[in-house]
């Protein structure tokens, strides 16, 4: 099993770039005709292209197979080439490796095979279907139709995995498998499919299995990590915390204590976690903030919480982290990290699943019923998706899906979650990750799924917290609720995003930027803003709704056209002032597409940013947003031009930007530092230098840039304390892109000529710590710096350069 989730935190961006290398040599070296772009004929005597990693699990039949993607989809691929047969499975003597299946009974593949082949088992496990899988299974030139065998399990119930049959067996062969490969010798799995497992062999209520979950919950209340700790604890939190609820045994009660307190501790100052926990002056290091552990962690913690723990510094833990995630309802996904709601899909990577159960557990009605949702809506290859892979994904789908009833559950099965999940299990019972169908291999190929998927098995049961046990939260939808979410959710598939939406009319169109649904409203808007002005005047008709999700998409509508929009931008500035955040946002966001035709929103907007009610906006979100929306250097209203902007007005603004906790957002408002001259400058100088010396507490990954951009400030002006300044960062700067930034600091340092020679010593012992290495950096990128910063030291020594220099705060002079 992998021990580690993602590669250490510097490293991650040189990992990324060299699968991107190696995927691009794959490409480049397999051939002509044999590229990862065009379709192999394997009758003909196509092979596999070089470098390809993956192939796919045919579910109970025991065979692996590749199936040719491109752009993470398989929808034109026609053949499937068998890779391997598992000896003793049902196509043991059927298949074997080289075979290439065309299609199902007497059908060729007309549509993708993935999802032809995982229904054509579904259909065949259930009693229709008797056992029978035909496949037409090409062979050494000839064609032919072979049956594979597979076991009767019955069929999904439209309510699966509720009142279903099928998953009662499936979870009862599954749980069989799962407590013989815990009590093997070499079972050893990485922390997060330990306690899964663990999890999933509780949840089934068995008292059989009490025993193995005893061990591994005394297992878990010992779990200690140094590396990646967010990530593991989240999890063997749950584990400790179901079990102490389960069977009452307090054994555990210090590991789970523990754990927890260090959890709550590691939280950064605005409620988030990272790959590791904040450093001590409560900043995350590395790229920062990464919500999928801190999701975990704050399940974890709030489960603690009902196992007994009374703490405090839970309690703060929590609500902090629950302030951050709850800002995402009606507005998309939960990003990545401290960024943007994530609208490309109705979940990204189970964030939204997993926040469904969070909330829920909370007893949050609103929060919990839209991301329940949200995760309804988002379905077979939707859930391909996700950064590093889609574990998450799958985990944490059918949990969220089921905070909004056995109806959504079912439909959300029958939708593309039945496929799937059929394809994913053995012969022997358990499971396997399946992976997004790509050329190489995601971080969780080799992971053991088998406690992942029983957790959703189990869900009717009740048995934990996690599975449902406790009065429901949000409300159950009904069939056809149901159903018309699955329907929000159609239309998308990895290389065609928008090609449904671009068919529909626009009465279609109009009728969806009124949706619940942000990822709706978005790709109606974009698909509207393909066709520009055509549909101007229903836009702004939409425009004077008192419905707020009517008001968010007919503002997305107005942002992605084109043309000549003038008559949207009188309720555009009313919207600035609508009691509705997001609202504001969306109408902001709008008038920026527009450009130089809103030129007069601008005042509004920057007093908006300058004025903060924290009782309302606690993070300052509305300000962040309106700080791209005015100063993207080049998307802004002020990215190219501050002309005829009143200063005072600005300047209040500017500074009011300057200190929002978004590095970001900073890093954007310090854009416009280049329009600025001296006098302008003068007054900011204080805030501008408190920006260098202060970072800020959270987005890390674009934190440095207003800390850069404001030493430039400060050299082109010879303002004296920017040499200690540069010098200081230099030493303490985020080692993420510090290859990038170190020649950059080191052009800002011989602006000031020979006055620099004070802070050599400085420089000559930063450059022997890179000459050593640093932790978790590549040895060869430091060297390159310390390079850089020798060679600075040389040039300042023969400098003669003495520009007059003056104190920063020279208006008090």
């Amino acid at each position: 099993m992998r021990t580690q989730i993602y590669p250490s935190l510097s490293m991650a961006r040189y990992v990324f770039l060299l699968i991107a290398l190696l995927a691009i040599s794959a490409t480049a070296s397999a051939g002509v005709g044999n590229t990862s772009n065009s379709m192999p004929d394997f009758t003909r005597g196509g092979t596999i292209p070089e470098g390809i990693q993956t192939d796919w699990h045919l579910g109970a039949t025991g065979a692996r197979a590749y199936i040719h993607s491109v752009d993470m989809s398989t929808a034109k691929t026609r053949q499937v080439l068998i890779t391997s047969v598992a000896e003793g499975s049902p196509a043991d003597d059927v298949l074997r490796s080289g075979d290439v299946i065309l299609g199902i009974n007497r059908q060729r593949f007309e549509d993708d095979p993935r999802i032809v082949l995982g229904e054509a088992i579904t259909q065949a496990e259930s009693t229709d279907g008797r056992g029978r899988l035909v496949l037409i299974r090409w062979r050494d030139g000839s064609t032919q139709r072979v049956a594979v065998r597979l076991p009767v399990l019955g069929t999904y119930s439209q309510t699966s995995p509720y009142a279903c049959a099928k998953s009662t067996t499936i979870l009862k062969q599954g749980s069989a498998w799962l407590a013989e490969e815990i009590q093997s010798e070499n079972y050893n799995p990485n922390p997060i499919v330990r306690s899964l497992n663990a999890l999933a062999l509780l949840a089934t209520g068995d008292t059989q299995y009490l025993p193995l979950v005893k061990r591994e919950a005394q297992w878990a209340a010992g779990f200690e990590r140094r590396d990646f700790q967010t990530w593991w604890y989240g999890y063997t939190l749950m584990l400790m915390a179901e079990y102490a609820m389960k069977t009452g045994d307090t054994s555990i009660m210090p590991g789970l204590e523990r754990i927890a307190i260090k959890a709550a501790a590691g939280q950064s100052n605005v409620g988030s976690w990272g790959h590791h926990f904040a450093n001590p002056d409560g900043r995350l290091a590395g790229y920062g903030m990464m919500n999928a552990p801190g999701l975990t962690l704050t399940i974890g913690l709030v489960l603690a919480r009902e196992a007994g723990l009374d703490d405090p510094r839970l309690d703060r833990a929590i609500q902090r982290s629950v302030t951050l995630l709850r800002f995402y309802v009606d507005k998309g996904s939960i990003p990545y990290g401290d960024h943007r709601p994530w609208i490309l899909n109705h979940d990204d990577n189970g964030k939204n699943s997993a926040a469904a159960v969070l909330f829920h557990l909370l007893g949050d009605k609103q929060a919990a019923e839209y991301f329940s949702r949200m995760a309804t809506a988002c379905y077979g290859v939707e859930r391909d998706t996700g950064h590093t892979g889609n574990f998450w994904n799958i985990l944490w789908a059918l949990p969220g899906v089921s905070q909004s009833g056995p109806n959504a559950t079912g439909a959300w099965m029958h939708a593309g979650g039945a496929w799937y999940f059929d394809s994913a299990r053995t012969h022997e019972g358990s499971f396997v990750h399946l992976g997004p169908p790509q050329p190489l291999r995601d971080s969780y190929h080799d992971w053991d799924c088998t406690g992942a998927y029983l957790l959703a098995y189990a869900l009717p049961l009740k048995e934990l917290r996690l599975t449902g046990k406790g009065i429901a939260t949000a409300p159950e939808l009904t069939r056809n609720q149901a159903n018309a979410i699955i329907e929000d959710g159609g239309g998308w598939n990895n290389n065609d995003k928008q090609g449904y939406y671009s068919a529909l009319t626009d009465e279609q169109l109009l009728e969806r930027l009124e949706s619940w649904s942000p990822v709706v409203r978005i790709r109606a808007a974009k698909a509207l803003g393909q066709r520009k002005a055509e549909v101007l005047p229903q836009v702004i008709e939409l425009l004077q709704s008192d419905d707020r999700h009517t008001l968010y998409g007919a503002c997305r509508a107005v942002e992605f056209m084109g043309g000549d929009r003038k008559s949207a931008i009188p309720r555009l500035l009313d919207l600035l002032e609508h009691d509705d955040l997001w609202v504001r946002v969306c109408a902001a966001e709008a008038l920026q597409g527009m450009r130089d035709q809103a030129r007069e929103a601008v005042p509004i907007m920057l007093k908006r940013l300058a004025h903060v009610d924290n009782q309302i906006d606690p993070r300052a979100m509305e300000q962040r947003y309106l700080s791209f929306a005015l100063f993207d250097r080049y998307r802004g209203l002020l990215g190219q031009s501050i002309e005829g902007i009143d200063r005072a007005l600005l300047q209040e603004a500017i500074t009011a930007g300057l200190q929002n906790e978004d590095g970001g957002a900073r890093s954007t408002v310090s854009s416009v530092y280049r329009h600025l001259t001296l006098d302008e400058v003068q007054p900011l100088l204080p805030v501008i230098y408190r920006a260098i010396v202060e970072p800020s507490p959270s987005g890390l990954m674009l934190a440095s840039e207003v800390r850069v951009e404001g030493l430039r400030v400060l050299a082109h002006h010879r303002v004296e304390e920017g040499i200690e300044a540069c010098v200081e960062l230099c030493r303490t700067q985020n080692p993420w892109a510090s290859e990038r930034r170190t020649p950059q600091l080191m052009e800002i340092l011989l602006q000031y000529g020979a006055h620099a020679q004070a802070v050599i010593p400085d420089l000559e012992a930063i450059a022997d710590d890179y000459a050593d290495g640093e932790p978790d950096f590549p040895m060869q990128l430091s060297k390159l710096k310390e390079t850089v910063v020798r060679d600075t030291i040389d040039k300042i020594r023969a400098s003669e350069q003495r520009p007059e220099l003056i104190p920063m705060r020279v208006d008090e002079r």
